[in-house]
């Protein structure tokens, strides 16, 4: 997913991006490493403007619990059946997920959630209204941590939240 929404480049992984000793200097760092081209930049550009949709709040995408006010987000839903369970038992079961990136015009964050055999007698099994909204509520606590301000849209302002001086 990463690299469909990068550009198209696939990134080697690393689990460390840096070490401090005890002063706050850096011993170590790990740069970023490319490891090949696998999608045109052309490609990933479109994948995004798709991934946004699903999102976005223009269209009624299936993933729209998933939007934070001031922030473009991509995703993808998914709802598929746990078929060990149902070969086994003959019981319905479901897998239902969701993979936010964001932001979306320079995706730095990606969240996957999935949620084995999430309780169906609650909700309506799908990726969009039981996965989305967790990394919809993971979006909104680390993209300000990040540093990424939020940019609201004139419908946006009619809704957040404002704060009351106090007098």
């Amino acid at each position: 997913v990463s690299a469909c929404v990068n550009g198209g480049n696939l990134m080697q992984p690393y689990v460390v991006k840096e070490v401090l000793n005890s002063e706050g200097k850096s011993i170590s760092k790990t740069e970023p490493v490319v490891v090949r081209q696998v999608i045109s930049e052309e490609t990933s550009k479109t994948v995004c403007s798709m991934l946004e949709q699903v999102v976005g709040d223009k269209v009624e995408g299936t993933g729209k619990n998933a939007a934070v006010p001031g922030y473009r987000i991509g995703g993808k839903t998914g709802t598929s059946t746990n078929t060990t369970i149902e070969s086994t038992t003959g019981e319905k079961k479901y897998i239902v997920s969701f993979i936010g990136v964001a932001p979306i015009d320079d995706p730095k964050i990606a969240i996957l959630t999935l949620l084995d055999c999430p309780d169906s007698t609650t909700a309506f099994v799908s990726g969009g209204r039981m996965a989305a909204p967790v990394v919809g509520e993971m979006m909104a606590d680390i993209l300000p941590y990040l540093g990424f301000e939020p940019d609201y849209s004139n419908e946006e302002t009619k809704i957040i939240d404002r704060a009351v001086p106090n007098i």
